[in-house]
């Protein structure tokens, strides 16, 4: 009998081969955008993307995508267009064979028409042009060329996957938006590399603009961070002396509360930060740089200017994260302080209330002395009257009679008392 196969098995192995890298000729231009939801995009309507990448298409009368497709390859027009769809964003490649007698022209990024960019369910958070050509023999006027393409204060230039091509670029906006890079390739390399090395690119840009939106954030969250610091430090510095811990820990409780929700606010940005980085480095990484006359390399250029940004990302949420422990460990203390001083107030009521006790116990046997004495003025009275005739038989007086009945009657009436107090303890 046949093994049942699990439902994802083929899904599981194809997402391994679903995003193939372009093949891409030499020489080439190769146009790329990032496209991302301001707020929330991770929770956008992904059929409004589905449904823009179906209008591009349709302008080229290009095969539409399969529904609820999250990558797509196909022609637009001469060129080779490829999208995919990720957590946070869209990215759409256009790899145009041929490239423009003037380097980097603007004309070539007209294959993404500019209403169709205006209407684009999100902002552009990434233009790239790549000028891909032959790698030529005379190193020094490749060299002269970057330096008139891009800023030199700036230029970043390595010879990249053992010694396959060449790229540069500066990491600057230029005056039609894009950010742009030169590839030089080695004769004989084939298309499929040199389609690693545009893709390599183009995603270190764009995981470069995704992490650092992190900062971007990270310095609105150190401002709340600033106003939040000095109130904590000032309740905790006043924990001995405070005369109302109940107000205090109140306070305590609407920091914590705060932090808290800063750090619910935060949390995504800061696992997306940190794995944005990692995957930047790795690309990098897998380019396998080397240096070029001096020049620095990609990963050069990140320790110096990239680098720091993702530190300063790391140290809010090290921040962010501490006080929240010792808001934490505060409120922690002032509780601890409110529950000693209420056990202290439960004993001082306690040590009240057995004094009240106490002073009951000695007012009751008060009460029952005094008892004692009115039910026997009483119980004498009636003995008397009944006695009198036995005293006129006797020749007793009234007042002796009386005399010689008051200590047992007396003595008879504490007896009772005595005995029905002890049945009833």
């Amino acid at each position: 009998m046949p093994a049942i196969d699990h439902p994802q098995r083929y899904a599981t192995v194809s997402e391994l081969h679903a995003r193939p890298f372009p093949v891409i000729e030499v020489p080439s231009t190769a146009v790329f955008v990032a496209i991302k939801e301001p707020v929330d995009a991770a929770a956008r309507d992904r059929d409004r993307d589905a449904a823009h990448l179906a209008a591009l298409i349709d302008r080229y009368s290009a095969p539409q995508p399969q529904p609820g497709a999250t990558h797509y390859s196909g022609p637009l027009g001469r060129a080779v267009l490829k999208w995919e769809s990720h957590t946070e964003f869209v990215t759409y490649s256009a790899f145009q064979p041929g490239i423009s007698t003037r380097p980097f022209d603007p004309v070539a990024a007209e294959i993404f028409p500019a209403d169709w960019l205006a209407e684009a369910p999100g902002r552009l958070l990434t233009a790239v042009m790549i000028r891909i050509e032959p790698l030529p023999q005379d190193e020094t006027a490749m060299l002269a060329d970057l330096e008139t393409w891009f800023v030199a204060e700036s230029l970043t230039v390595a010879r990249v996957v053992d010694g396959a091509a060449v790229v540069a670029g500066d990491f600057r906006i230029d005056p039609a938006g894009f950010m742009r890079f030169a590839v030089f390739v080695r004769p004989g390399t084939g298309g499929r590399r040199v389609g690693r090395i545009v893709q390599r690119l183009c995603e270190i840009e764009t995981y470069r603009a995704m992490s650092m939106l992190g900062l971007m954030r990270v310095r609105d969250l150190t401002g709340q961070l600033n106003r939040l610091d000095p109130r904590l430090s000032a309740l905790v510095g006043g924990l001995d002396g405070a005369e109302r811990p109940e107000a205090v820990l109140h306070d305590l409780l609407a920091i914590s509360a705060e932090l808290e929700r800063l750090s619910v606010q935060f949390s995504f940005r800061f696992g997306a930060t940190a794995a944005y980085e990692a995957i930047l480095h790795q690309r990098i990484e897998v380019l396998r740089e080397e240096r070029i006359s001096g020049r620095q390399t990609f990963a050069e250029f990140m320790a110096r200017r990239y680098d720091p940004a993702m530190r300063t990302v790391k140290s809010a949420e090290g921040r962010l994260s501490a006080l929240a422990e010792r808001a934490a460990r505060a409120a922690e203390l002032l509780r601890t302080r409110v529950d000693v001083d209420r056990s202290a107030q439960n004993q001082r009521l306690l040590e009240s209330m057995d004094r009240r006790a106490d002073l009951q116990l000695r007012l009751q046997h008060t009460v029952e002395g005094l008892s004692v004495v009115a039910i026997s003025y009483y119980a004498v009275s009636l003995v008397s009257y009944a006695l009198y005739p036995l005293g006129r038989l006797l020749g007793l007086s009234k007042e002796m009679l009386t005399a010689l009945i008051v200590l047992p009657v007396l003595a008879l009436i504490w007896w009772v008392v005595r005995r029905i107090r002890r049945r009833f303890h």
